[in-house]
Parts: C-alpha cells; sequence; structure tokens
C-alpha cells in the first residue's frame, strides 16, 4: 500500500513537471526567420506579432550560397530559413529539413496546385517546403543613362546588352552590376549561347566562362543587394538582377522623386525563372510558431500585400485578384504563356558541376 501510494505521488509529480515544461514550451513565443533581404513588406512582422503575440527575430542574407553554408553546418538557430527551390532540393538530400505537416498548414489550399505541381519536381508531394516567392533573373536598367549612351531606339530587350563587350562597354562609366550569384548568372550564359542552361557537359561551362570574361572588364562590381540602392539612386545604369529588387529600386526611385526612372524587363531569349521556398530547418527550437508563421504567410490578403510592396509572384491563386494593378499586370512577374516557355528553373546539379561553377565563378570576378 505505501510503494503503490509512493508510486502515485511519483506519478503525480512528474504530471505536474511535465505540464509544467509544456506551458514553459508554449510560453516560449519566439520565432527565428532567416529570409533574403529586401524580401518583405515591413509591415507583416509587425502584424503577426499582434496577431499571435509571438516575437519574431528577423534576419536576411543576400545568396543561397550563404544560406547554404550555414544550413549545412549544423545548427542554424533558425525555425524558418527561404532557400531557392533547388538548394532546398540539393540540402534535404542531407535531410536537413522537417517534412511539413500540412494539417497545421490549412492555408496551403490558396496555393495554384500548378505551382505546386512544378515545386513537387524537386520536392516531391510539396513536402519539405512552401512557396514564398517566384521571380526571375533579368535585365533591369537607368532609362535616361541608357538612352544617352545606346540611343532611344536601341532594343533593351534582349541579353545583347550585357554579353556582348561592344555594347556593355559603352555603359561601363555609368556603372554595370551583376548578381553575386553564380548558380543563376552561368546558366543565364549558357542560355545565351544557345546551351541548355542546366547543362552537365563540363565543355559547356568552359564555353560559358569564355562569355562571362569577356563581359568581366566591363563590370563595376558584384552583388546581389547593393544593386537595389545603386540603381535606385542613379550610381548605376544597369544591372543583372531579380525581378522584384530591381522593382522596389524603380519605387523608391519614384518615392524620392530624384529623376531616376528604372524598367524592367526578361529579354525574349528566355531568363532564369525562380521559386524561393519557406522551410523549416529540422533543428528548430520553435517548430509550432514556424508552422503559424507559414499559414499566416498564405493568407490571400497578408500575401497579396507582401506581393503588392516586394513586387514578385506568389503563387498564391486566391491572392492574385488583391495583387495591386502595376504588379499583377506586368508581364514581366506575371509571365505571360508564350514567354514562360523560353523560361527555366534551376536544377539540382551533380556535384563536378557545382564545384566547377564556383571555380568558375571565382576566376571571373578576379580576372
Amino acid at each position: 500500500m505505501f510503494k503503490k501510494t509512493l508510486t502515485a505521488v511519483a506519478v503525480a509529480a512528474v504530471a505536474v513537471v511535465s505540464g509544467f515544461n509544456s506551458a514553459a514550451a508554449e510560453e516560449e513565443k519566439i520565432l527565428n526567420i532567416y529570409n533574403w533581404s529586401d524580401y518583405i513588406d515591413p509591415e507583416i512582422i509587425p502584424m503577426f506579432e499582434k496577431e499571435t503575440g509571438i516575437k519574431v527575430v528577423y534576419d536576411v542574407f543576400d545568396s543561397n550560397e550563404v544560406l547554404d553554408a550555414k544550413i549545412l553546418s549544423g545548427k542554424t538557430g533558425y525555425d524558418i530559413v527561404a532557400p531557392g527551390l533547388d538548394f532546398m532540393a540539393r540540402q534535404q538530400k542531407a535531410g536537413v529539413y522537417l517534412q511539413l505537416d500540412k494539417s497545421k498548414l490549412p492555408n496551403l489550399a490558396n496555393i495554384d496546385p500548378v505551382q505546386l505541381s512544378f515545386v513537387a519536381k524537386l520536392d516531391p508531394d510539396n513536402a519539405h517546403g512552401i512557396p514564398y516567392f517566384v521571380g526571375t533573373a533579368g535585365i533591369a536598367y537607368n532609362k535616361k543613362m541608357i538612352e544617352e549612351r545606346l540611343g532611344k531606339d536601341f532594343d533593351m530587350k534582349t541579353w545583347d546588352v550585357i554579353f556582348k563587350p561592344e555594347i556593355l562597354s559603352k555603359l561601363k562609366d555609368c556603372g554595370v552590376a551583376i548578381l553575386n550569384a553564380p548558380t543563376e548568372v552561368i546558366p543565364t550564359a549558357l542560355n545565351y549561347l544557345g546551351l541548355d542552361p542546366n547543362s552537365t557537359n563540363l565543355d559547356d561551362y568552359k564555353k560559358a566562362e569564355e562569355l562571362l570574361l569577356k563581359m568581366r572588364p566591363n563590370v563595376t562590381y558584384f552583388h546581389s543587394s547593393q544593386n537595389i540602392n545603386d540603381l535606385a539612386n542613379g550610381d548605376i545604369c544597369i544591372t543583372l538582377g531579380w525581378s522584384g529588387d530591381v522593382l522596389q529600386a524603380a519605387d523608391r526611385a519614384e518615392e524620392a522623386q530624384n529623376g531616376v526612372e528604372i524598367e524592367y524587363l526578361v529579354p525574349r531569349e528566355g531568363a532564369l525563372m525562380f521559386y524561393d521556398m519557406f522551410a523549416i530547418p529540422k533543428d528548430a527550437d520553435h517548430v509550432e510558431n514556424a508552422y503559424k508563421f507559414m499559414n499566416f504567410i498564405m493568407r490571400p490578403d497578408i500575401a497579396a500585400k507582401n506581393s503588392s510592396y516586394v513586387s514578385y509572384d506568389n503563387a498564391n491563386k486566391a491572392a492574385v485578384p488583391m495583387v495591386i494593378d502595376k504588379v499583377r499586370n506586368n508581364p514581366n512577374i506575371y509571365i505571360p504563356e508564350e514567354q514562360l516557355k523560353k523560361m527555366w528553373v534551376p536544377e539540382v546539379h551533380p556535384r563536378k558541376i557545382n564545384k566547377e561553377m564556383t571555380k568558375i565563378w571565382n576566376r571571373v570576378k578576379a580576372s
């Protein structure tokens, strides 16, 4: 009898401690997010914090390579990260992401099934990530500066302006910026050469390197976020950049009323189209809070607000009617069907190709 009483007391004590730990876990209302720079409407985090009482710690990066190094190094310290789809697929081979419990993401029903099926080619059954934004890598330029150097009638809707030295050299004096993103710029060069942008032939990459080395003397710098402000301020006149980023630059220039007019286009030869995802690292400390934020970001009104600010397609079918006109009706953001046929999405490359691209990029930047 005494033994049974002790056992009952012990069980009760364990239950109390367990309940206390559970309550403590619930009380820790923290969420650590690692996202791309300039990649969210600044009002959204405060809205989420107000609705949920969860404090968000928000850090940024500006290249997939930076995130790749962190996510594969061990404990990240983040509850949500935003890898490019091809990087996420490769990283998941190392088992670094949590398999999503879709019952906790009812707003996943708002995502366009066609977009989800496209993503599923690299993330089978959409098991590890949700689409955050869809964008392109194209050409953005200062209209006045370009007209002064190339003439008002110059056809800008071609990669010739970036890859032909006789053209790009005329723009060197006003500033040329290129994304610091080898897995996007090198395939762009391959596509321009009429080669498979996802080629696994090393000889193709030698040809791409030759093209990039000819471009290099006219490039002011390689950077994936500095170009936004520099374009808006008139410090550069052209950039190979991401669609939403440079459209943000156009908005900033307009707000500043500094006389800078920026245009963005997807060249007729086609361009890279990318998906940036939201995923939960396996070592996340606040998984339930991560689910709450992911579900929140897929709410149509939130997704539309985010797209309207950042100028990216959000893959959220229910949100499209709520996106502001100048974003929703821009064919360089929501790509027309005819142009889509010329677009490509990065694939997961064999290790030898990734190593070769890194070597090429280092040689190009250092040349």
